[in-house]
């Protein structure tokens, strides 16, 4: 449902509660050593950096007095040693016992809680273009450039603006649209594949691309061109081409291959967010493609969330709630992603990893819940107290 996903509500006001682990819905019943080595990927990616350093520095909790819900290096450092402590595959009493040791839950609560899924796709590719093989799936242009608002204005910090520089003025970048009809000049194109298919690569944000021969080159994220996302979903449904309830990821596929090449390309296009890809090489071919904390995916186990809330590398228990299409949802995961339309501090996107069973999980999971972040204790203390 990331195709949906920009439909929910833009981020409010959030309280946290102190939980116990009795009260998270199913932890008893997860098989929650298997969240262990992603936390050790997310610990190895944050050994490198320095204590003091803010483990999310777009986290605000608008009051100047209270402690950031993340906290700093510092405080992650004991759980990450006891997590690399533990042997390879510890028993799920001891890593149940580890979690329980080293975090205390806090619960995330706010209207417009929403969680919904994503995989990492496999699409047919070719080498040159030929149809239906014509969109390239272009590497990020020279002339795309990132400007830090918080070097220019100081309560402008963690915002930034994507553009490009035409004389001597910074002009926003093109829109899909106009990058389809005129690539920008020095990106490359990886690979062409169907132009349907490149949309929702870009909404997935990373795929494989299968070549005749057999060869594949996994494509990850490199850029994107700066321009609020617009879900697709919101466009059919506003055009009466579909209800709100019916809208899914293959259902809207389904849609663009039976609409002529002019209605597909006006729907594609309303959605003027473009993205930019790089060849990944990839030191585990069973995970997934990298998140935004620089390390594979774990199916299952990974969380895209929005960065202004949470930190990457941060433990994280996902309840959601029954629907038709999905039963109750409960497990703990690693914040190790995030995504254009992820919007809010009880919002988040399970990785279900890749292949048809993936797609089909992911495609149909859109269900409100809760969410419980795991704090290192001492975190966790301050931060309740401050919050009273």
């Amino acid at each position: 449902m990331l195709a949906l996903a920009a439909c929910g509500r833009e981020a409010g006001p959030f309280e946290l509660r102190a939980a116990r682990f009795s009260d998270l819905p199913g932890w008893n019943a997860d098989a929650v050593e298997a969240a262990l080595p992603a936390f050790r990927r997310s610990c190895a990616a944050m050994a490198g950096r320095s204590d003091d350093a803010a483990m999310n520095p777009l986290e605000r909790l608008g009051h100047e007095d209270v402690p950031t819900l993340s906290g700093t290096v510092a405080d992650w450092r004991e759980a990450c040693l006891a997590a690399e402590a533990l042997r390879e595959a510890p028993s799920p009493a001891a890593a149940r016992s580890f979690f329980e040791m080293q975090f205390t839950p806090v619960e995330v609560r706010a209207d417009g809680s929403l969680f919904t899924g994503y995989f990492e796709p496999s699409y047919p590719a070719r080498a040159q273009a030929q149809a239906p093989y014509t969109a390239p799936v272009l590497t990020r242009p020279p002339d795309l450039l990132t400007a830090d608002l918080g070097a220019f204005k100081e309560d402008l910090q963690g915002q930034d603006i994507v553009g490009r520089v035409e004389g001597d003025r910074f002009v926003p970048y093109p829109d899909a649209e106009t990058i389809a009809a005129d690539p920008p000049e020095g990106a490359e194109a990886l690979a062409y594949i169907d132009p349907n298919d490149l949309l929702f690569l870009q909404i997935q944000g990373s795929g494989r691309l299968v070549f005749e021969d057999g060869s594949v080159l996994r494509a990850g994220y490199a850029a994107k061109n700066g321009r609020a996302y617009v879900a697709v979903g919101r466009t059919l449904v506003r055009d009466g081409a579909m209800a709100l309830e019916d809208v899914s990821m293959q259902s809207i596929m389904a849609w663009l291959r039976s609409a002529s090449p002019e209605d597909a390309a006006r729907v594609r296009h309303s959605n003027p967010s473009y993205v930019f890809f790089r060849p990944l090489t990839l030191a585990d071919d069973a995970l997934g493609p990298l998140g935004a904390q620089g390390v594979q995916l774990t199916p299952g186990r990974s969380l895209a969330v929005d960065r202004r809330f949470h930190a990457m590398g941060a433990p994280v228990f996902l309840a959601t709630e029954r629907t038709e299409e999905n039963p109750a949802y409960a497990r703990l995961m690693v914040a190790q992603d995030t995504g254009g339309a992820i919007r809010g501090p009880v919002r988040g996107d399970v990785f279900f990893g890749a292949g048809e069973a993936a797609a089909e999980a992911a495609g149909t999971m859109n269900a409100e819940g809760r969410l419980f972040v795991l704090l290192p204790q001492r975190l966790a203390a301050r931060l309740l107290d401050a919050q009273v």
